[in-house]
């Protein structure tokens, strides 16, 4: 029985070795997958810092540019609007301004009309001047005489439509100033044409006492498109006998 005895002892001995090692294993394996997994989670901690500090400082970028446009946007709109309540103020009050004045503050008008609109609006301006004519800086200009024709284009445009646009085309040449607005029109707002109207008519009425035959403007509808035209020619026009 001795040797069973030790056999037994012998076999025992194993199992509690082979036991002792084996939890020794498992527990070796389990800080190594614990460490692993923490050592991963560092990984996608890692990555979505990365990500983040890409992420966060392009949207920040649009976030500013955003608030850039706008603010540029407003600025610019405040300093057109300044030019325009400068000159309704005291250029206005003069009996007769240069059509380079007529002119710049026509273009600020528009400046600032052109808020109103979506910034894929087709809004076309022109200019085709001879600043070397000499009548461009005369004063033999009645003011405000662009404005009507202008607001009227921004009120009565279909700025629904895809189709839609208006067109401002500023010219001077020779003393003759030139100016041709045209704008789409939606078929309500051309039923409703009888109605409007009344600051054109008060201008043409205007421009007839002070520039007689000197004028000719020209109003008509064409394919659901607005057009008005003005021509004033300056050559020889003495302002002395309107000053008065």
């Amino acid at each position: 029985m001795t040797w069973e005895i030790a056999v037994i002892v012998l076999l025992l001995g194993a199992v509690i070795f082979l036991g002792v090692r084996l939890f020794a294993v498992t527990k070796s394996q389990k800080v190594s997958e614990q460490r692993f997994g923490q050592l991963e989670s560092k990984v996608e901690d890692l990555q979505l810092e990365t990500l983040e500090s890409k992420l966060n400082p392009h949207l920040f970028k649009n976030i500013l540019n955003s608030i850039q446009s706008h603010a540029y946007q407003t600025y610019f709109a405040l300093d057109k609007l300044a030019n325009v309540l400068d000159y309704i103020l005291y250029e206005s009050r003069k009996k007769f301004v240069s059509p380079k004045e007529e002119i710049d503050f026509a273009l600020s008008l528009v400046e600032i009309n052109k808020i109103k609109v979506s910034p894929l609006f087709d809004l076309r301006v022109k200019t085709k001047i001879d600043e070397s004519d000499a009548d461009y800086n005369n004063e033999k200009l009645a003011p405000l005489v662009v404005t009507d024709l202008i607001e009227n284009a921004f009120k009565h445009a279909d700025l629904q439509n895809p189709d839609s646009f208006i067109s401002v085309v500023f010219e001077f040449s020779r003393g003759t100033l030139s100016l041709t607005v045209s704008n789409k029109i939606s078929e309500k707002k051309a039923l409703q044409k009888e109605k409007s109207g009344i600051g054109v008519n008060a201008l043409e009425k205007r421009l007839s006492i002070v520039y007689k035959e000197r004028f000719k403007l020209e109003r008509f509808i064409e394919n659901q498109v607005y057009t008005a035209h003005l021509k004033i020619d300056l050559r020889g026009f003495k302002t002395q006998m309107h000053t008065a």
